[in-house]
């Protein structure tokens, strides 16, 4: 009786295994140094813990340059648990120009060689877009929205039908404004937040889950 009891559990927990929701595929978004790492790295921080970072951070553009996931990211809000697979993408550009590398204080090389990099982190940015369930898109609160990127991203993501979270990163700067940010894009739902000082994540987590959980 005992042997038949300790097969229904174990075969219970397999049978729960196979057929386990998977977690939804989430992308970054955004131009170049909006904060995209910095956002992953903090998600990390607060629901992974320990040292694990996505990737280093820098004030010259296109420091990501290949896309980098993580798998099975739970995350609490909303009074329920959501399990995401989270992927950082290189920054997007409509234009990359090796001078504005070598203006940084890198060689005529070295230089070519980063705007290469940048080029390809573009490309293949869009073709993770094949494979995401959702994205958020981070935006610089200090910057002017009505980008060519911005709205080019965002009506990509409109054309594919996918749930989209803007953020409005960077609302620790005195010169940062996001509600002009939401009066950009009012048919998406938008949270402001600094990634960097942690402020607005738990909005930004609610909405998360609000908007793919």
């Amino acid at each position: 009786m005992n042997m038949i009891k300790r097969f229904k559990v174990s075969f219970s927990k397999i049978f729960s295994k196979l057929f386990k929701k998977k977690g939804a595929c989430i992308g970054i978004y955004g131009p170049p140094n909006a904060g995209k790492t910095t956002l992953s790295n903090r998600i990390l921080k607060d629901w992974v813990g320990g040292e694990e970072t996505m990737g280093s951070v820098s004030h010259i553009a296109h420091e990501t340059r290949h896309a980098k996931r993580r798998n099975g990211v739970s995350i609490e809000a909303n009074g329920h648990t959501i399990n995401l697979d989270i992927v950082d993408t290189p920054g997007l550009a409509t234009k990359i120009d090796f001078h504005d590398f070598m203006e940084q204080g890198m060689s005529d090389s070295e230089s070519k060689k980063r705007s290469k990099e940048a080029t390809e982190g573009v490309i293949e940015a869009v073709k993770w877009l094949d494979d995401l369930d959702g994205v958020i898109l981070v935006m610089d609160s200090t910057e002017n929205p009505y980008t060519q990127v911005n709205v080019t991203v965002i009506g990509n993501m409109e054309a594919r039908n996918l749930p989209l979270l803007i953020v409005a990163n960077k609302v620790d700067l005195p010169e940062a404004d996001p509600a002009v940010i939401k009066e950009a894009f009012p048919q998406h739902p938008m949270v402001p937040v600094s990634a960097l000082e942690g402020i607005g994540m738990d909005s930004f987590y609610e909405a998360l889950a609000k908007q793919f959980g």
